[in-house]
């Protein structure tokens, strides 16, 4: 424990030395209808000639991101695509894009999608002036100075990685999720168009939404608050409380659409000043482990690991709790779960084996060191949230 204790005190110090206690606030980002065209219009006027398109085939096949890039097809701006995106993206994948970038001359790219396509559209950015190999980024602000101008249009709510300055990319060799960060891997600009969001599937709302969720809680009861996290983190978890629910009633709800993408932009802004927490430590395994969709693991993983907190976390919990329509911390984190349930979330998964937890307690906590929760956790602690969510 004393390693451990010793190597997050190194990381928080390091982390303070970096960034400060100021705001990392971002970019630019444009909001509301129609939103994806302006952002577009912007790139024209920054006069690229050949953008690469980040994103994946089932999105490009809905026709989605052609509406998303009709501003530039008008320009005259020459489009370039990779479209080879897959969930959880992988460090051949961003290989694939970055041969396409380099070979085609591409000056900016323009990610398209959730999560998995902005992550792995910012390291692809980063290959522009490297030739390191992108998995020797691993780390906090290890990403190479400069980048490709990257501009982003999400098409879920939840990641907030349109207003973050860190990927997480998947080693093919152990299945591990790398996080890599640096200033330049965050967008230019960003649009948040809720007229893309409206054919998002009942399912991938709902677990995008409780990811969002996950960020505002994680961001707001850390032992680091700085710049505008605190406020950021509020707005992101009462945005997901109030919008969410309305949204799942009524997917055609423009108005629930765009509180959805704000409270995901509020929680990635925060996440981008103080970072995550032991929930993503876990859940990033049970991605890794058993391709468990990302909001999905969250979902689950999060009420458990905010009970084992305890009174570390009691607090900031409490101050929450009103957001969430309720008063005191365990009334908050009941309130957090119905919300799971009341989308049609699970609790559980068969995927999760007893046999892996060992392995998955272990690369939780290595990476969980690196986060600044409230208090750091043990492997029992790990150990019986694992059980909680065994089916």
């Amino acid at each position: 424990m004393f390693l451990r204790r010793a190597k997050r005190q190194f990381n928080f110090t390091m982390a303070r030395m970096l960034f400060g206690d100021k705001s990392t606030a971002p970019h630019f980002a444009l909001v509301g209808s129609g939103s994806a065209n302006h952002l577009c219009q912007r790139i024209v006027d920054s006069r690229h000639q050949r953008v690469l398109i980040v994103t994946d085939k089932p999105l490009r096949d809905l026709g989605l991101v052609d509406r998303a890039c009709e501003t530039l097809v008008k320009a005259g701006i020459d489009l370039i695509w990779y479209d080879g995106v897959q969930p959880d993206p992988t460090f051949s994948q961003v290989r694939e894009g970055a041969e396409i970038l380099r070979e085609q001359a591409c000056t900016a790219i323009l990610a398209v999608g959730g999560g998995s396509s902005m992550d792995a559209a910012k390291i692809i950015a980063a290959t522009l002036n490297s030739t390191d190999e992108p998995e020797s980024w691993a780390g906090i602000n290890k990403a190479p100075e400069t980048a490709a101008p990257l501009y982003a249009i999400p098409t879920t709510a939840g990641t907030g990685s349109e207003a973050t300055m860190g990927a997480v990319i998947t080693d093919e060799g152990d299945q591990s999720k790398v996080v890599i960060s640096g200033a330049a891997l965050l967008p230019v600009a960003v649009a948040l168009d809720p007229d893309l969001l409206l054919a998002l599937p009942p399912a991938i709302t709902a677990a995008t939404g409780l990811d969002a969720l996950t960020h505002g809680v994680e961001a707001y009861i850390g032992i680091w608050s700085r710049g505008t996290s605190a406020e950021t983190a509020r707005m992101c978890v009462g945005g997901v409380a109030q919008w969410l629910p309305r949204v799942m009633a009524e997917p055609s709800d423009l108005e629930a659409r765009l509180g959805m993408s704000m409270a995901a932009y509020y929680g990635g802004v925060a996440i981008n000043q103080v970072n995550v927490g032991a929930v993503h430590a876990i859940a990033h395994q049970l991605g890794a482990f058993y391709h468990l969709p990302h909001g999905v693991a969250n979902a689950m993983v999060l009420p458990h690991v905010l009970r084992v907190f305890g009174d570390s976390a009691k607090a900031r919990l409490e101050e929450l709790a009103p957001l969430m329509g309720v008063s005191g911390a365990v009334a908050a984190i009941d309130a957090m779960e119905s919300l799971r349930e009341s989308v049609g979330l699970p609790g559980n998964s068969e995927a999760i084996k007893a046999a892996d937890h060992g392995k998955i307690t272990a690369r939780a906590l290595d990476e969980s060191d690196g986060y600044f929760s409230p208090r750091i956790l043990t492997a029992p602690d790990v150990e019986q949230v694992l059980r909680a969510i065994t089916a």
